[in-house]
């Protein structure tokens, strides 16, 4: 799991000066897919692209469970079904929006290479994705 820049920045103005990131105060956040890992940057380049794809909403109070690192999925959640195109998707991130230029708060890479082609649908248990402090 990576932190990304904005990240970092606004945790330390958190930290530093008592000044909240923006997105914070939103109740809700998204789930995104990559094709690579998007980096510190947060780079969308590499976004899924799969007819069919939409990052998907999370609601912060419940999405994630965990009272300590690391931290994991509550519920199952599901992409919607490739109708054309194919992916192989290997990094999620939370993001704060639903599309375009994000914040994005964390990354990680998935287990194994998610292979996404017409009739998949991507989705994740409760408890396959994991977020650390580490």
């Amino acid at each position: 799991m990576s932190l990304s820049n904005a990240t970092e920045a606004a945790a330390l103005d958190v930290f530093l000066r008592g000044v909240d990131p923006a997105y914070r105060a939103g109740a809700t956040q998204y789930l995104a897919l990559f094709k690579s890992d998007p980096g510190e940057a947060a780079s969308l380049a590499a976004e899924a692209d799969y007819t069919g794809y939409a990052r998907v909403a999370l609601t912060k109070a419940t999405a994630w469970t965990g009272t300590s690192s690391p931290y994991t999925n509550a519920n199952l959640i599901q992409f919607g079904a490739c109708t054309a195109g194919t992916n192989a998707l290997t990094h999620f991130a939370v993001v704060d929006t639903a599309s375009g230029a994000v914040n994005m708060m964390f990354s990680g890479a998935l287990s194994a290479t998610l292979n996404v082609s017409a009739g998949i649908q991507p989705q994740f248990p409760a408890a396959a994705l994991s977020l650390s402090a580490d």
